[in-house]
């Protein structure tokens, strides 16, 4: 069960913390006595985002000063948790605007965060006074819940693992789970789900999780899970195998996201389907050059097996489609492509509705959770030309993003307002507020634009 920590009640022993970006520093640096200035200056503080300087007093420790670069940022404080020192407990100084103070405790939430399954942490954060409102924690706990799950190995995260989550989930906030395994997926038409899945020891499946009352705005949510992608026969190479525990990345945004709207009770019927798999090499490993079936009825060329994910989107997403809802997001970790192109920082959305679009960036605008839009360049559907089948499941290295976002939307329903999001899940190297290894982006203005249109 992911733990949010970083906050206390108990204020006995809390010192006060300046909160302050730097133009508000240097009015605050005016007033204080010599000693005090003389202290700063010898440490160079000037208030800049992400800096924290201690504040001495007669019986040592008497305060500090955290430094917020953009204030409306909620990373923007992800940095002091870990830099106060261990053991301190912290309470403001000065009250803050109602807004910051939300991004504060977010930002503190999210800087909180060690992934301790396997071993404790170096050190505990230091706490803050506070008490968070219950949508801050909610959005603090999927966004957590989306690293813990991408953190954890395959071993202990594979497509069972998957499933328990949603049940677990599903339970919590009286849903309803559904789970189609193995050869079922055969005889219930979810033929290239079973393709990719059927050469693991664990058993492919396709989870629904379905929640919230008939009549309301139906959302429809399709995560990737592949739990390991191996590459399939078209095997990766070591160092591009290494971190492919983080396959289902696109299923953890999912989760975690349907997990928030529930805890939230936004007004929505809501629909999530993971298409949970481990993408191995063994006798019945799929191969190259073979033609599979897919729930549209459209035949899939096999250029690559190691483009595996959007073989097992394109039965969840047309089964979402089959279902009318009113919007349609999937989240996958699906191209390196989407990396060159933008980094690991920006996820590549790629929709067929402008005003969906416009919103999700706009809620990316203002949480400080971006993402970028790519076109739908329909001409480039010539790189997944296949002689033998409707379709390749790839061709061309050209415009790697761009054509498996085509592919996917092959099989969404004609007028099916539709966002597909493809992102990194992961931090390569550690910054403040965001260690090195799984992350949620992206999630916090899905969210958002959830919100704008229904709450």
């Amino acid at each position: 069960m992911t733990q949010i920590t970083g906050f206390t009640t108990d204020s006995a022993n809390a010192l006060p913390l300046h909160v302050m970006e730097r133009e508000q520093f240097a009015a605050w640096r005016a007033q204080q006595s010599p000693a005090l200035v003389a202290w700063l200056d010898a440490q160079h503080f000037n208030g800049s985002g992400g800096s924290v300087v201690l504040l001495p007093g007669e019986h040592g420790l008497a305060g500090a000063i955290v430094g917020v670069g953009d204030p409306g940022d909620a990373y923007a404080y992800a940095h002091a948790p870990f830099a106060l020192p261990e053991g301190t407990v912290w309470k403001l100084a000065d009250a803050l605007p109602a807004n910051i103070e939300t991004l504060l405790h977010l930002g503190w939430g999210l800087g909180s965060y060690r992934f301790a399954r396997y071993r404790k942490p170096n050190r505990a954060p230091a706490q803050l006074v506070a008490s968070p409102a219950a949508e801050v924690r909610d959005v603090i706990t999927a966004s957590l819940r989306v690293r813990d799950w991408v953190n954890t190995p395959t071993e202990d995260m594979g497509p069972q693992q998957l499933e328990d989550a949603a049940r677990e989930l599903a339970a919590a906030h009286g849903g309803q789970c559904e789970v189609i395994t193995g050869d079922a997926l055969l005889e219930q038409n979810f033929p290239a789900i079973h393709a990719v899945g059927r050469a693991s020891h664990r058993a492919p499946r396709l989870i629904a999780l379905r929640w919230g009352q008939a009549g309301r705005p139906h959302v429809a949510l399709v995560g990737k899970g592949v739990c390991f992608d191996t590459g399939g026969l078209d095997i990766k190479p070591a160092d591009g195998m290494r971190n492919m525990k983080k396959d289902m990345g696109g299923a953890a945004h999912a989760l975690a996201l349907a997990g928030l709207i529930m805890a939230q009770e936004l007004p929505v019927q809501l629909t999530l389907l993971i298409a949970a798999v481990e993408n191995a090499i063994g006798p019945d490993a799929f191969r190259p050059g073979e033609v599979i079936a897919t729930r549209k009825g459209l035949s899939i060329e096999i250029d690559n097996t190691d483009a595996e994910g959007r073989l097992v989107l394109c039965d969840a997403l047309t089964y979402a489609s089959e279902q009318q809802p009113e919007i349609v997001l999937d989240f996958a970790t699906l191209t390196g492509a989407a990396r060159i192109a933008l980094g690991p920082d920006l996820p590549a959305l790629f929709s067929n509705n402008d005003s969906l679009a416009q919103q999700w960036l706009q809620a990316g605008e203002t949480t400080r959770d971006p993402v970028w839009r790519m076109p739908l360049w329909r001409p480039y559907l010539r790189y997944l030309h296949s002689g033998i089948a409707d379709l390749a499941n790839a061709g061309s290295r050209m415009a790697g993003s761009v054509t498996a976002a085509l592919y996917l939307e092959r099989f969404i329903a004609e007028g099916q307002a539709w966002a597909h999001l493809d992102v990194y899940a992961w931090n390569d190297g550690e910054r403040p507020g965001r260690p090195a290894g799984g992350e949620a982006l992206a999630l916090r203005s899905a969210w958002s634009m959830l919100k704008t249109r229904y709450a």
